[in-house]
């Protein structure tokens, strides 16, 4: 059938492969967990709350989620 198909000028469409399509979605999840990831700037958003509260610290709060967000994160 497929000689058929290919002397009339049709040819099917290649077989979509699963493992392509798991491969593209583990390129777009982080590399790491989220508790591991940014240590430094996570380091330094806990000891500001913790020394001065959370209203207080907003600049290292979106430090660490710009932080985040870099390594692959949806925050």
């Amino acid at each position: 059938m497929s000689d058929q198909l290919a002397q009339n000028g049709l040819v099917p469409p290649p077989p979509v492969l699963e493992s392509s399509k798991v491969a593209a979605s583990a390129e777009t999840k982080p590399k790491k967990k989220i508790c591991c990831a940014c240590p430094d700037t996570k380091k330094l958003r806990d000891e500001c709350i913790v020394e001065y509260g959370e209203s207080a610290c907003t600049k290292w709060i979106e430090a660490h989620k710009m932080c985040l967000r870099a390594e692959g994160f949806n925050i």
